[in-house]
This record gives C-alpha cells, sequence and structure tokens, in this order.
C-alpha cells in the first residue's frame, strides 16, 4: 500500500525548489528538491530531472515513471497545439520524409512506442498496414484512439511493454521524443530487438549537446530537464545490440525559449 502524499507539504517544498532554481541559488535548491523527493519517492514532479539538470547528483538512467505521466496526462489536451505549433516539432514529418528518400516500406506491423497522441501513427498510417501504439500517459492515448489510427493500443511503460511483449515481431518500431525522457538505452535498444523482425528496422529521434558540453558523457539531463545523448554513445550501444546504422541525420528537433534544440535523427537495421 503506498503512503499517502502530504500534497500541501509537497507543494510548497516544489514551489520553492523552483523559486531557489530561478534565483539561482543552486545548494538551496538542491536541498529544496531533496525535500521533494522525501515527500514523494515516486517522483511525480521530477526532481531527480531537475536536480541533474543544475549538474548536481547522480544522473538518472531514465526520467521518473510517475513523472512523465503526469507530465503527458497535465498536457494531453493542449499537446500536439504546443508542441507542433508552438515548439515547431516536425519530427513525425521527418521520419516520413526519410523512409521515402530511402525507398523504405511499405511496412507489415509497426510498433510506434510513446506514441502520444498519435502525430507520428499518423504521418505513417499510409505506410504501414497494421499498427500498434504504447504510451505511459492514459490521457495521450485515449486521445489516439479516438483517431481511429491504431488496431492496437496499449498504456504502459516502453521498456516494460518490450519485455513483456511475445505478440508477433514488428518490422519498424519507431520512437520519436522517447530518448529524451530516458538516459542509458540498453534497456530500449535490446527490447526494440527482441521486438524486431530480422532486418526490420528501427526509428528514433534523440537530442544532443555540444561535445564540450557532454564532456565524454554518454548522456546528461540538459537544461530543459530532458536527456541529451552523445552520438558516439547512440552508435555504439546500436551496434552492441546487432543494429546497423542505417543512416543518422542532424535535426532540429523542436524550438525551447527560441532556440532550436539540436538533435539525430536515426533509422538503423536490425540484423538479427
Amino acid at each position: 500500500m503506498a503512503k499517502k502524499i502530504d500534497e500541501e507539504a509537497l507543494g510548497e517544498a516544489y514551489n520553492r525548489a523552483l523559486a531557489l532554481e530561478k534565483a539561482g541559488d543552486v545548494d538551496a535548491a538542491v536541498a529544496a528538491y531533496e525535500e521533494v523527493l522525501a515527500i514523494d519517492p515516486d517522483d511525480h514532479g521530477g526532481a531527480a530531472v531537475r536536480i541533474a539538470a543544475m549538474g548536481r547528483g547522480e544522473t538518472p538512467v531514465k526520467a521518473p515513471d510517475a513523472y512523465v505521466e503526469t507530465l503527458f496526462d497535465q498536457h494531453a489536451e493542449v499537446f500536439e497545439d504546443v508542441l507542433v505549433e508552438q515548439l515547431g516539432y516536425h519530427v513525425p514529418m521527418l521520419v516520413r520524409q526519410r523512409l521515402q528518400a530511402l525507398k523504405l516500406g511499405p511496412f507489415k506491423r509497426l510498433l510506434d512506442l510513446g506514441c502520444g497522441t498519435g502525430l507520428t501513427g499518423g504521418a505513417l498510417r499510409d505506410l504501414c498496414g497494421d499498427m500498434t501504439g504504447i504510451d505511459l500517459s492514459e490521457k495521450m492515448v485515449e486521445i489516439a484512439h479516438e483517431k481511429d489510427l491504431y488496431e492496437t493500443l496499449f498504456v504502459a511503460e516502453v521498456e516494460d511493454f518490450l519485455d513483456d511483449n511475445d505478440e508477433e515481431a514488428f518490422d519498424i518500431i519507431a520512437a520519436t521524443d522517447v530518448l529524451p525522457y530516458l538516459g542509458a538505452l540498453e534497456p530500449l535498444f535490446f527490447g526494440a530487438a527482441e521486438n524486431l523482425t530480422p532486418g526490420g528496422l528501427f526509428i528514433f529521434s534523440s537530442e544532443t549537446l555540444p561535445e564540450e558540453i557532454l564532456a565524454g558523457r554518454a548522456y546528461m539531463v540538459g537544461p530543459h530537464q530532458r536527456f541529451a545523448h552523445a552520438d558516439a554513445y547512440v552508435r555504439e550501444r546500436l551496434t552492441a545490440t546487432g543494429f546497423e546504422v542505417v543512416e543518422i541525420s542532424d535535426i532540429n528537433v523542436r524550438m525551447e525559449d527560441g532556440q532550436p534544440t539540436p538533435g539525430h535523427l536515426v533509422i538503423a537495421r536490425y540484423n538479427g
């Protein structure tokens, strides 16, 4: 039985932490976020990634599930408007363009990891026979369901789903805007390999930071509480998991405070 969270104390500590962070008092902000974690160990507010974004504490291996679920449940209704219209997010259309340019497809079975409201599903619908979408946010999945794009939809954490799934293998797996919530990529890449047919494609986007900021790290939490991955780490993990890189393109993932967010669009083939 989960212990009941003291919402009032949590709200107070979180707001205090945010104010201290904004004021640039890193030590006090970290202490306040640690209070938040003590009150709410599941970390619905993402205190652990905020601490890491300030360059303190251990870099988590992924954003907490409770945080990702809360974040996307809260924003589900306005998600597309904000992401596409305000932040200029066009990764699903870039995926479509690259697949067509490389003359890849059509596909029998697509698995759309972190499907959200179905932006990638919509972009690829006519290239795929059967589509399955997975998202941790129930509210996002409800919106995707209303669009009638997917044959199957699940509310699940991506790595758990890949680990547990024993359905027929897929010939394409997409993961747009999933990596910014994951640090270590081994479970995702291994899970994708386990669920792909030999020769199947794995296509995903990632965010990155300049080499001098990454400073040799495989991944880190960037200034906007999202994970950035080093290109070399992505390549090395893919190779180690049995993938060959078809192409890695430099892309602008989205705008943030008027600045482009640099990243990569990766297409890899599973050699089985």
